[in-house]
């Protein structure tokens, strides 16, 4: 029951994380050249090349995360794409009085995301998930594949997997 719950809240989670990027990436891809606009008022070299590719990883990278493919790949590069945007777009100490309280707050939010996708590479997308499904954990409970891997010696790996292990000899 345990392990549904966590796999539930996995996927929650992707979906939240989801929702962060997926809207504003959407927008922004049905107009590229508007961001890219903001993009070279910002002072980013090469905006449309930028823009481009920032589309790709807003649109493609929650859809990623969603369906749970590659999940350190994904986690990293959103964690990454996350921090970048943070520190490019959201340059608070560029502004002065309230407009560089609401940066601050975007720059902040943005890091709290780069966490949260970084925490989901360490972590993994649960069985509810692409990759699960594929490893075959999605729908089977957790009493039969514990289990199986006792049938098949796991229990003793297992067992054994706490003791530090001794240094062979030359």
């Amino acid at each position: 029951m345990i392990a549904r719950a966590q796999d539930g809240l996995l996927l929650a989670a992707r979906l939240l994380l989801a929702a962060a990027l997926l809207p504003t990436g959407i927008a922004r891809a049905l107009n590229v050249s508007g961001f890219a606009l903001t993009l070279a008022g910002a002072g980013v070299p090469a905006p449309n090349a930028v823009a481009t590719l920032a589309v790709v990883v807003q649109v493609f990278g929650p859809l990623a995360l969603i369906v749970g493919v590659l999940p350190r790949i994904t986690g990293v590069a959103l964690a990454g794409f996350a921090a970048l945007t943070a520190v490019l777009l959201h340059a608070f100490w560029q502004f002065s009085g309230p407009a560089a309280a609401a940066e601050r707050t975007l720059m902040l939010a943005d890091f709290g995301l780069a966490g949260g996708f970084l925490i989901y590479a360490l972590t993994g997308p649960g069985a509810w998930s692409w990759q699960g499904w594929r490893s075959g954990t999605a729908g089977r409970p957790v009493a039969k594949s514990a289990s199986k891997a006792a049938a098949k010696g796991g229990a003793k790996a297992s067992a054994n997997s706490n003791r530090p292990r001794r240094a062979k000899a030359a």
